[in-house]
């Protein structure tokens, strides 16, 4: 007969206290590491970097929302998580709506002056082309505000994932995420095969950085 899946709930009903804490913050913690990574990888391909990680955090909150407080929950440890990743997510959204419609008032401002000095014979396009250099600023714009908005939220998972591996005396050795950039805090590296793979620090680590 086959095993009987069980869902986390279930599981931690048959630990004791303790182990009811120790389940679902391992749970946790292994759910921030792929939403760290995934993060990370979108700050890389939005520096035009060729990425092939493939996971979809944005998907996986939402996952997590659905399934409530039944399953292993950022609700569980901290509730503001979910309200600054929101908050996070709607910043983004507005960025690149923003520059998106500016950059197409942009074009649309160009063609008119074309338009304009096909029928009327005077040089209108140059007033056009005057404002092309908009979009090089535009575009600059919307990347400088999207790498630091995917930074602030990598790094905060980052100081999250260390915090409940501390709170619940997990072993950070067991979390490794692959990442991309290595401008974050109170990570360190090892290179296994051809990836590079980060932990969080924690005092007193004597993990050796490669």
């Amino acid at each position: 007969m086959s095993e009987i899946l069980k869902d986390s709930v279930e599981i931690a009903l048959e630990l004791d206290e303790k182990g009811v804490y120790s389940h679902i913050a391992h749970e946790s913690a292994e759910d921030i590491i792929r939403i760290i990574s995934s993060l990370d990888a979108e700050r890389a391909k939005n520096r035009g970097e060729i990425i092939y990680y493939q996971d979809d955090w944005d998907e996986l909150i939402r996952q997590r929302i659905q399934k409530g407080k039944r399953h292993t929950a950022f609700d569980f440890y901290n509730p503001a998580l979910l309200n600054i990743w929101e908050s996070k997510i709607e910043y983004l959204k507005k960025v690149k709506n923003s520059v998106k419609v500016a950059m197409l008032g942009v074009v649309s401002f160009l063609m008119a002056t074309v338009i304009l000095s096909l029928f009327s014979g005077s040089p209108w396009f140059l007033v056009g082309v005057s404002v092309l250099p908009l979009l090089m600023f535009l575009s600059s714009y919307k990347k400088e505000r999207l790498d630091f908005t995917y930074y602030q939220l990598t790094q905060f998972f980052i100081d999250e994932l260390r915090e409940l591996i501390i709170r619940h005396q997990l072993d950070n050795t067991r979390y490794k995420f692959k990442i991309f950039t290595y401008d974050y805090f109170g990570v360190l590296t090892r290179k296994i095969g051809s990836n590079i793979f980060a932990l969080v620090k924690i005092e007193d680590d004597t993990t050796n950085v490669e």
